[in-house]
């Protein structure tokens, strides 16, 4: 959607979330809508949010718990916002705190609404196991049985591994495969070697460790084990690492010849993300100080099998058209990192004048991205990648990057599952 067709300019207040966690370490007690109503309860607080000033709230989530399907809803109650507010979850994969945030831009520039909370939250901890559908299926049969007797029938035409559970795979239902066996695939496509791979991983790593005093000022601290412990930053940052110890891993899922690793990949985070963003005038109005402006964004969808991850190659250049701006007007990046094959295919495809004539009916290529204005205070790959929660996390980051790096514009960029991709220009609020 571009300016032109807005009515009103919606800005960022600010935006934070819980610490990142690898999967199955302190947060593993947690429930999606613990660590959701952590992240927005930490937003009320550092933004002194009175609740009359929110119309709706928007929240991303993936792997939905049954018991609270609508996680937005639970939420915004359980934050102590009042009944009053509606609340909407949305998914698409990893951009879907990304649709959340979209979501409200379009209401506010409609005026629908003036302000709304959005993020998004994920728990890797606690993914939901089912039996399976033969056996689901004679459990749901019983609500009709009337008698004793009816039970005898229960185990007719079951087999053992009918008993078995079902435990969700990370694949794309479209194609069968793993995230990691597509970007195997992408990655040897278009020449992006091991090495390369490992050494963008390295300099997340890295990057995260340097930046470790930035990044906590945009988390909010967890206290667990009835407040005997404070959790304030995330778990997933090797600042140790080295290229030694990342070439002697073993690809994860190619094997033996693939180039995608544990070290070179995302790993399981749980974790939640909030911001709050509101038109202008009521901004103003209501005595808030906005840090950024949310200009142009755009979605994309590219065929899910050798190209699952491109999206970004075809979203950015959308925006940066939109907004009459090139590369060279962009003073910070923040890109999505799932994995870093993906991320070096996607910088591959954007300098290529081939891609841009063939793909994108472009003359030329889109441009280079410079390293040092891309995630300098590292990305996923460090980071972690709770998988709603990190597309608040981009712009959050992005917003705080500008205003320290004295910045105007930002662009933001993520990879989804099915294909998708999504991108964003943020620029930073004027001094008053």
């Amino acid at each position: 959607m571009t300016d032109s067709k807005k009515s009103r300019k919606v800005v960022f207040i600010n935006g934070g979330r819980t610490p990142f966690l690898r999967a199955q370490t302190d947060f593993k007690k947690f429930s999606a809508y613990d660590l959701g109503r952590f992240a927005v309860t930490g937003l009320i607080n550092q933004t002194k949010l009175n609740p009359k000033h929110i119309d709706h709230l928007f929240y991303g989530n993936v792997i939905q718990d049954v018991n609270t399907s609508n996680v937005a809803r639970e939420v915004s109650l359980a934050s102590g916002l009042g009944d009053h507010i509606p609340a909407t979850t949305v998914s698409m994969a990893c951009i879907s705190s990304n649709v959340a945030l979209t979501s409200a831009m379009n209401s506010i520039r409609l005026s629908q609404i003036d302000g709304a909370i959005v993020g998004g939250v994920e728990v890797m901890s606690d993914i939901p196991i089912r039996f399976r559908k033969k056996f689901r299926q004679k459990l749901l049969e019983t609500q009709k049985y009337r008698k004793p007797t009816d039970w005898f029938k229960f185990f007719k035409g079951l087999r053992p591994s009918d008993l078995l559970p079902e435990i969700p795979s990370i694949s794309e239902f479209s194609t069968g495969e793993t995230m990691g066996e597509s970007c195997d695939k992408m990655a040897a496509k278009y020449g992006v070697t091991r090495r390369e791979q490992d050494e963008f991983a390295l300099q997340s790593h890295h990057r995260a460790d340097q930046a470790k005093d930035q990044l906590r000022e945009e988390i909010y601290p967890v206290s667990i084990k009835n407040g005997e412990k404070l959790i304030d930053s995330d778990n997933g940052v090797r600042g140790d690492t080295s290229m030694e110890k990342l070439e002697s891993l073993r690809p994860a899922f190619i094997k033996p010849h693939g180039t995608v690793t544990a070290g070179n990949a995302s790993f399981l985070t749980d974790g939640a993300s909030a911001a709050l963003v509101m038109s202008e005038e009521k901004a103003q109005e209501r005595g808030y100080q906005p840090k950024s402006i949310l200009h142009s964004y755009s979605y994309v969808a590219q065929r899910p099998g050798d190209e699952l991850l491109i999206g970004p190659a075809f979203a950015v250049p959308r925006v940066l058209d939109e907004m009459n701006l090139t590369f060279d007007d962009i003073d910070v990046f923040e890109f999505h990192e799932a994995f870093a094959g993906q991320m070096v295919t996607v910088l591959k495809a954007l300098a290529s004048d081939e891609f841009a004539q063939n793909r994108l009916n472009r003359d030329k290529k889109v441009g280079e991205v410079p390293d040092e204005k891309l995630n300098a205070w590292g990305g996923s790959l460090s980071i972690g990648h709770p998988f709603a929660a990190t597309g608040i996390r981009l712009v959050t980051t992005a917003t705080n990057r500008l205003i320290k790096e004295n910045g105007k514009y930002a662009l933001i960029a993520a990879c989804a599952a099915g294909g998708q991709g999504h991108a964003m220009i943020i620029e930073r609020y004027p001094e008053k």
